[in-house]
């Protein structure tokens, strides 16, 4: 049976006592939200849902992780007010009453084990996109030593995921396929796969930024290295292609257009038409207002000005 991983903000009279600067009377937002979806934007959705309520303690919302396809199913099916989806709602999605707003951005990363015995060479040199394919389409590299040229060849283990996710979506997408095209063993969610590289010396995987660095260190998880990409095809990690060290040098890189999108992507909460719950109207209303100053502690990147402002349209305008 697939692990998700849930978490419930609780509404109780001590809650409402500690919340300081609540909003109290007949204005107040009350009532429940739940919502589902992908991993990659379930640490965000569960550090704005604990600052919402320390503000409207009458909100409860109780928010579960199982994927991005996940996500999307119950919000069509009504089965929670919204869903998270970490990859771009395609036209068939909207004709079933597909309506979503970006919230936040992020990105998937490659990653191996950082026992790896080519590690450093790997790390030096980078792995081209065209590369990246042969792992993960075709079979075509099947050893580390093909990269990097080593006599004795260093088997190569290739790890994908299970569950229907943008994590996968979207690095199918760099590599010019679907998801159903990726090849290798496929693990469930993104600690799964986080986990499965990290036990396996020969692993090659990828993961959302947040689960292949660690949030305390900000360094990536121990026992994984994130995998530079050659993005200039050149044989060699330059110095503008040199930012996955930290957390806080991958954003830049995602930030200022340096790290590619794809991989990189809009992060999305989705609904079935435009939510009529009061309570779900504010609080994402205050998540593009309000709580986007916790988006760069939590190891995201913040939307444009111009992407939040229509963000905002879609759903009545300020808060």
């Amino acid at each position: 049976m697939k692990r998700v991983m849930r978490y419930v903000v609780a509404v109780g009279a001590v809650a409402a006592c500690l919340a300081g600067g609540a909003v109290h009377g007949a204005d107040a937002p009350a009532g429940r939200i739940t919502i589902s979806g992908a991993w990659a934007l379930y640490p965000m959705v569960v550090k704005w849902s604990e600052e919402y309520r320390k503000i409207n303690p009458g909100v409860r919302i109780d928010i579960s992780a199982g994927g991005a396809g996940k996500g999307m199913a119950d919000a069509l099916g009504g089965a929670v007010d919204l869903g998270m989806v970490s990859r771009d709602v395609v036209q068939a999605e909207v004709k079933k009453g597909a309506w979503w707003i970006p919230v936040v951005k992020d990105a998937v990363v490659p990653t191996a084990n950082a026992g790896n015995p080519l590690i450093a060479k790997l790390m030096a040199r980078g792995v081209k996109r065209s590369e990246f394919a042969g792992m993960f389409r075709t079979n075509t590299v099947a050893t580390w030593s093909q990269l990097t040229g080593d006599a004795k060849a260093v088997a190569l283990h290739v790890y994908t995921r299970s569950d229907a996710c943008g994590a996968a979506e979207t690095w199918a997408k760099y590599l010019g396929c679907n998801q159903e095209d990726l090849e290798g063993t496929a693990v469930y969610g993104d600690p799964g796969l986080a986990e499965a590289v990290r036990s396996d010396t020969l692993a090659v995987g990828y993961n959302n930024i947040g689960f292949a660095y660690d949030q305390a260190s900000k360094r990536p998880v121990k026992g994984i290295a994130v995998l530079p990409i050659d993005l200039n095809d050149d044989g060699r990690i330059g110095t503008n292609e040199d930012f996955y060290a930290t957390m806080d040098e991958i954003t830049r890189a995602i930030a200022d257009g340096r790290y590619p999108a794809p991989p990189a992507r809009d992060l999305n909460l989705v609904a079935k038409g435009c939510p009529a719950n009061p309570a779900v109207v504010d609080f994402l209303r205050w998540i593009l207002t309000d709580g986007q100053k916790y988006v760069a502690e939590a190891g995201y990147i913040g939307l444009t000005g111009e992407k939040l402002a229509g963000a905002l349209e879609k759903i009545g305008g300020t808060r």
